[in-house]
């Protein structure tokens, strides 16, 4: 085949991420700052209204694979507890605090981000001979900085995060979205990830060829679901596309 495009996955593929929400110092945290605007709450509601919202959130949507909005989320938290706390917050806060939130609850969750061996020389490889894209089921108030902290806020285009979107992978319009943004045809484009369910049979419903990277996280198998090509450790990807282009 003609290899023109390659999109990735980011958290599991690209990116060793790990995460603790269940961290009681995030809904703390957050329950304090809250106390300056005159909302009335404590860590448990904090926790408690956050999923709750995100769920309801989720619910509404109506999609076969729905996807959340954190800063939707907090925004609605917000006026939420600001009505019964009887105050009302200001445009201009309201403007910028669910979005700070939002990023204030992730960053207390993080406790491991960083590239997986090879990541970045493997890419600067790849990037003069092929049009790269990420595909993430994530945030964009989570996933640009995220990228950026390192290094990888330069290398796609386009970054679709399915926090944007209402719904998430496998959902075919995802896929479809990322090729038309690359101005590519599925049969021209690898998809990498590490997840056999979300993105090797995501991608595979779509029409691209797959490469699964078993980096032990997400899910490793699936039943009746493989991937065209396996690698091991990132570096292998290099090999993979040879086979992908000698193939007829």
């Amino acid at each position: 085949m003609t290899v023109r495009g390659i999109i990735f996955d980011i958290n599991g593929t690209l990116v060793h991420i790990e995460t603790d929400e269940g961290n009681e110092q995030i809904y703390r945290s957050i329950s304090h700052l809250l106390k300056y605007y005159g909302i009335r709450t404590n860590r448990g509601d904090v926790r408690d209204g956050y999923y709750q919202i995100l769920k309801d959130q989720r619910r509404r949507g109506g999609e076969q694979y729905p996807e959340f909005d954190a800063v939707a989320v907090w925004r609605e938290f917000i006026l939420d507890r600001a009505g019964r706390s009887g105050v009302t917050i200001p445009k201009n806060k309201l403007a910028v605090l669910p979005h700070f939130l939002a990023e204030l609850y992730r960053g207390i969750a993080l406790n491991c981000l960083e590239l997986y061996p090879g990541v970045r020389e493997v890419l600067d490889e790849l990037r003069p001979r092929y049009r790269l894209a990420a595909l993430t089921d994530a945030q964009t108030a989570w996933a640009v900085p995220e990228m950026r902290m390192v290094g990888l806020d330069s290398y796609f285009y386009p970054v679709i995060v399915s926090g944007d979107l209402g719904y998430r992978k496998p959902d075919p319009r995802i896929f479809a979205l990322a090729l038309k943004r690359m101005h590519l045809h599925a049969g021209e484009v690898l998809f990498v990830g590490n997840d056999m369910y979300r993105d090797v049979y995501g991608a595979r419903q779509a029409g691209l060829r797959t490469v699964f990277f078993a980096s032990g996280q997400g899910q490793q198998s699936m039943d009746g679901v493989e991937a065209h090509y396996n690698i091991y450790n990132f570096g292998e990807l290099r090999n993979a596309v040879r086979f992908f282009e000698e193939q007829g």
